[in-house]
């Protein structure tokens, strides 16, 4: 089985900060149903090389542009932005359970490409934990345990798979470290040490398992990895820093609300987002562990209860999402982990809220990648007046009035 994650801290919206330790089953799109990739010498979804270039010990490899990737372009002026909808999983690892290759099934099935944050050791076999040198801690240390070789070779065929069907694969980094002795004490340089660490062991999983013959990742890691989210959200300032350093585009550490992002130490700031928890007065982050913090305090709560929970979850990320859509058009940001909480009713509310959002019309199911990409191809002065949209607020006039006098530029 896949290894336990604790997570001792937690970091969610009123009420107080709730002092936690959750048993969590440690394997912790977009696109729209339209996205296609629009590679040259080729049809959509076809990689133009087709034999890979092996990198290093042959772990990955270079095959051409990933598939299924949409060109950004500049809105028009006076046009309604799409409503994007990142779904993200801390983790991404694949146990007994299945979840990776289930929502990444599900993702293929509604159009929506996705961000996998994958633990780094979780492609380190426990036999060589010792060449992870954590920072603060001794050698092989993490909160956070080892998959066995089954679940390793598991999670290796769910990133490639991932990768091909269009969407990301970012880093949740590797130890896990929360509280006092973890990621957020951490040193820039520290941090640095840590990101080198999490593309290591991707790179290099030939060599710490053996697996010679084994297929290839299909991408350059030290390419594909521009973003990441922190262990429970801590740590972000010193993150940033180093990863401007380490070649990161964005960062989804934060806590926020939804309105539209801006930079940070010259990353995108990407941050989960504060949604409503109906039927009660506070609003709390769109992610499963910070529902259940609000809900049952526990990964066993009572059984009569969770379908009202369940429920809770879901129509508070469709409340996030509704006020968006109709609203300031924020991107919606939902974090989540592949985990079986309260009988896995969380499992259930994002597939829910995937099924129902991501086939809108407008709406579109990203990657954080993708999403960036996005970003860097508006004209900075309009993304400035999306800004001055607060949450769930129309603009006066509506759209075509609003964004009437941004530069000229391409149909998006």
């Amino acid at each position: 089985m896949a290894a336990t994650r604790r997570r001792p801290a937690l970091t969610t919206a009123v009420p107080a900060v709730l002092a936690l330790s959750l048993a969590a089953a440690g394997c912790s799109g977009g696109g729209s149903a339209q996205r296609v990739e629009e590679s040259p010498g080729g049809a959509p979804g076809v990689r133009p090389q087709s034999k890979p270039q092996l990198l290093g010990d042959g772990s990955t490899s270079l095959t051409g542009r990933q598939p299924f990737q949409p060109s950004p372009h500049k809105l028009r002026p006076g046009k309604k932005p799409p409503q994007f909808v990142v779904f993200s999983w801390d983790g991404a690892g694949e146990d007994d359970k299945g979840l990776f290759s289930h929502f990444r099934k599900l993702g293929k099935k509604y159009g929506a490409a996705q961000t996998y944050f994958l633990s780094g050791i979780y492609t380190l076999p426990e036999e060589e934990a010792k060449r992870y040198s954590p920072p603060g801690h001794a050698p092989g240390a993490s909160d956070i345990g080892y998959l066995n070789d089954k679940h390793v070779r598991a999670t290796l065929r769910q990133v490639r798979k991932a990768w091909l069907d269009g969407s990301e694969i970012g880093t949740h980094f590797n130890g896990h470290f929360c509280g006092p002795q973890g990621v957020g004490a951490w040193s820039v340089e520290q941090w640095k040490s840590e990101i080198e660490q999490a593309r290591w062991f991707v790179q290099n999983w030939k060599t710490t398992t053996g697996w010679k013959k084994a297929r290839a990742l299909p991408f350059d890691y030290k390419r594909e990895l521009v973003g990441g989210r922190t262990p429970c959200l801590e740590g972000q300032d010193n993150l940033l820093r180093a990863a401007a350093q380490m070649g990161f585009r964005y960062d989804s550490s934060g806590n926020g609300i939804q309105v539209w992002p801006d930079k940070r130490h010259g990353l995108w700031d990407l941050p989960l987002q504060q949604v409503p928890v109906p039927g009660r007065e506070f609003e709390t982050l769109s992610m499963d562990y910070n529902f259940l913090a609000n809900q049952s305090g526990s990964v066993d709560g009572a059984a009569e209860q969770r379908p009202h929970w369940k429920r809770q979850m879901r129509d508070g990320l469709l409340q996030g999402f509704r006020r968006a859509y109709a609203g300031n058009r924020a991107p919606m940001i939902i974090g989540n982990h592949f985990e079986d909480w309260n009988g896995g009713i969380y499992m259930d509310a994002v597939e829910d809220v995937m099924k129902t959002v991501c086939r809108k019309d407008g709406v579109r199911c990203v990657s954080f990648r993708q999403l960036t990409d996005w970003l860097d191809a508006q004209d900075p002065d309009m993304l400035a007046k999306l800004r001055t949209l607060q949450v769930g607020e129309k603009p006066a006039g509506g759209w075509r009035r609003f964004l009437a006098e941004d530069t000229t530029a391409e149909a998006s």
